[in-house]
């Protein structure tokens, strides 16, 4: 497998591969691939944080991005949709996402990477809750679901309350 940067010939399998990720018998479109496409187009998108999962056979497995969100008025990452093709989840393709963005945006100086997801998953990637480091989500349900990851450019005067891209807000 390879982790690289989305290209526009990527776009469809992108979006099939999150369709199928996050597939729900009762929704044949789930919102998960219409919000990456609104997130392309938005403001909020960082091209350098758009990568894929490349199988051997040249498919596409996987997605992750970030897209700019801020703490307050400070700039920082809000990290999702990750996207794994139901026949290889399971097997690394996901963690090897989340590890390669963390990566990308440290190189960038980024200072913080903010999600929503299952603890028991993002922990093992340094995630913890973002209440903790003095992140506020948008909704307060949230917290026990609402995490950071510090990177090298954090520090801790990033307090405040989170806002993600604008296409979010229309989930």
């Amino acid at each position: 497998m390879l982790i690289r940067r989305e290209r526009p010939a990527d776009v469809v399998a992108i979006r099939d591969v999150t369709t199928a990720a996050f597939a729900r018998p009762d929704s044949p479109a789930p919102a998960e691939a219409r919000l990456v496409d609104e997130l392309r187009a938005d403001g909020g998108w960082l091209p350098a944080l758009s990568l894929v999962a490349v199988a051997h056979d040249g498919a596409i497995i996987g997605h992750v991005l970030c897209t700019r969100a801020h703490v307050g008025d400070a700039p920082v990452l809000g990290l999702g949709p990750l996207s794994v093709r139901p026949d290889h989840q399971r097997t690394g393709v996901g963690s090897a996402l989340v590890h390669t963005v963390l990566g990308a945006a440290d190189a960038l100086d980024e200072p913080v990477v903010v999600l929503l997801g299952d603890h028991g998953y993002y922990h093992r990637f340094g995630f913890r809750i973002a209440s903790g480091l003095g992140i506020t989500p948008p909704d307060p349900e949230w917290t026990p679901h609402f995490q950071a990851r510090p990177l090298h450019a954090y520090h801790r005067g990033l307090v405040g309350p989170f806002a993600y891209a604008a296409p979010f807000d229309r989930l």
